[in-house]
């Protein structure tokens, strides 16, 4: 299995921007508390994986006063995720790690940190996916995706999604499709943005 990085796409866990939908269940502090707990065990996760390099790419800056106080564990690489909407934000991070004009064993895995199931194992079927496939993903309950991995870069993938809302996956892989790439699709896993979601922890 050829090494992939692991892009980890978290806001900082401050009170009030984080988790706003589970306000309603559990509060402004609470729902940022549940976002730190399951930032932490996502890092440990794919820390854990051992598939390669593990980036936190962060809204906004770690270098943020947002930040402070957050411990990140050792082993780490951090960015930005920059101005734009999810699309633009994942492009970004993808486009700067995949060239697809350049080294062909270059590989991303993007993740989140609302899917508390999403294992180590996940992770690294989905990297040797990689191996044989263009793209990986698991899609989400919801319609969306918990992880995207990728070889190859396109920008189809990403611009004009109706993000957050149940086509983003179906769409995402009848563009990939489109591109005439293999994929590889492992089973729907639950993430947590809804306080329904909740009795899933």
């Amino acid at each position: 299995m050829n090494a992939a990085r692991i892009l980890v796409f978290a806001k900082a866990p401050v009170h009030g921007r984080v988790k706003t939908r589970l306000i309603p269940a559990l509060g402004a502090a609470g729902a940022a508390r549940l976002a730190k707990r399951l930032l932490d065990q996502t890092l440990r996760q794919a820390l854990a994986a051992g598939v390669g390099p593990v980036e936190l790419c962060a809204s906004p800056a770690v270098t943020h006063p947002d930040w402070v106080g957050q411990a990140l564990p050792p082993g780490l690489a951090t960015s930005d995720q920059g101005e734009g909407d999810l699309g633009a934000r994942l492009a970004r991070a993808a486009r700067r790690h995949l060239d697809s004009g350049g080294d062909a064993t270059r590989r991303v895995l993007l993740i989140g940190t609302d899917c508390p199931a999403l294992s180590i194992q996940h992770l690294r079927a989905a990297a040797a996916a990689l191996d044989e496939c263009e793209a990986a993903m698991i899609p989400a309950h919801d319609g969306g995706y918990v992880l995207l991995g990728l070889r190859a870069f396109h920008p189809s993938l990403f611009a004009d999604l109706p993000w957050s809302t149940a086509a983003v996956a179906e769409l995402t892989l009848a563009r990939i499709k489109a591109l005439s790439w293999r994929v590889w699709v492992g089973a729907e896993l639950q993430d947590i943005d809804e306080p329904a979601d909740l009795s899933c922890l």
